[in-house]
């Protein structure tokens, strides 16, 4: 058997994944802004945290954390801090057991994607803080792409020739799994841990049911 057969069979599989609350969790990019916006409202370290704290508290109580801001720093308007929030570079770091499926796609040659909804500055400048941009054969974001999920052409856009087997891999049974169940991909949702800003409701139709469920992204590695 040939190196080229044997690469061909390795990469007819391309592995596709959701951005915010499966690589990345989206609460820690929430805290990232919070931090950042309330660095550009107070200079002084102690007080930014304490800022910080409180925009936090405000949010966790269901109340509008930009609203508590401009209420005491009315020369900040509800605009400025949105373009905080959607613009800011993030710190920010990959979900656990991320980096190690990585390797092992690149290692068996599978391709790997990325589809996620979101606007283009945002949703780049986490792949930019993660640095893994240049890891992915093709990213969808939908700002960029011009449809979100569930529509099924954010899906077929990875088709290709040589592809025998797609897999997504997503949190979200509300609309991460359609497409891939009408295009016959295998899909895996990564159980909420408490910390997806989103909840996670699985009673819903079969349609929008994931063909497996996983509480760690590691155990891809065993199952792709």
């Amino acid at each position: 058997m040939t190196k080229l057969f044997l690469y061909a069979i390795m990469s007819s599989k391309y592995v596709i994944f959701d951005l915010d609350d499966t690589l990345v969790y989206e609460i820690d990019y929430l805290k990232s802004a919070y931090r950042a916006i309330a660095s550009l409202v107070i200079s002084d370290k102690i007080a930014t945290e304490r800022l910080y704290e409180q925009m936090f508290c405000e949010y966790q109580e269901g109340r509008n954390a930009f609203e508590y801001v401009t209420k005491y720093f009315p020369h900040f308007s509800m605009e400025q801090l949105l373009r905080v929030y959607r613009n800011h570079l993030p710190v920010i770091s990959l979900n656990e057991g991320a980096q190690d499926v990585f390797v092992f796609c690149k290692t068996q040659g599978y391709k790997i994607g990325l589809i996620t909804d979101g606007r283009s500055v945002t949703q780049r400048n986490k792949l930019r803080a993660l640095g893994i941009e240049a890891l992915f054969d093709k990213i969808v974001i939908s700002e960029e792409f011009g449809s979100s999920k569930p529509d099924l052409h954010n899906y077929e856009v990875f088709t290709e020739e040589d592809i025998k087997a797609y897999c997504y891999i997503g949190d979200n049974p509300a609309k991460d799994f359609i497409a891939p169940n009408i295009l016959g991909w295998t899909s895996y949702c990564l159980l909420n841990k408490g910390w997806n800003i989103h909840s996670q409701d699985f009673e819903v139709a079969p349609a929008q049911q994931p063909t497996y469920i996983i509480t760690e992204l590691k155990e891809l590695i065993y199952t792709l």
